[in-house]
């Protein structure tokens, strides 16, 4: 039986133009963010608006660090950009951040 509490959190970052920052918090949920849904056992995505750019940030949950290998299809640490992604962000990312939650404490989701 799969874990139904997370143990792994997995943060990716990007930033975009900041005129081009609606377009792509839609395109990315819709391409992005959707899927993972389906298969992690949380997610949150976050923006930052600075006159220079506009940064996302998008934390996956996990159970394990296999539960993610089975999602990205190989090494979950490795970035898996998006086919638009060179059209909307200002430099690719080179990676993921793979964190192990240690505590969680009060209210850190909509749920």
């Amino acid at each position: 039986m799969a874990p139904t509490t997370p143990t792994i959190a997995r943060i990716w970052r990007g930033k975009t133009l900041p005129d081009r920052a609606d377009a792509y918090e839609r395109y990315n949920y819709e391409v992005g963010i959707k899927p993972l849904i389906e298969k992690a056992l949380g997610v949150q995505t976050f923006r930052e608006d600075a006159p220079t750019h506009s940064e996302f940030v998008t934390i996956s949950y996990w159970g394990s660090v296999e539960a993610m290998a089975a999602f990205t299809g190989g090494d979950p640490r490795d970035i898996h950009h998006l086919d638009r992604d060179k059209e909307f962000l200002i430099e690719l990312p080179k990676g993921v951040q793979v964190l192990r939650i240690r505590s969680s404490h009060g209210m850190v989701g909509d749920d």
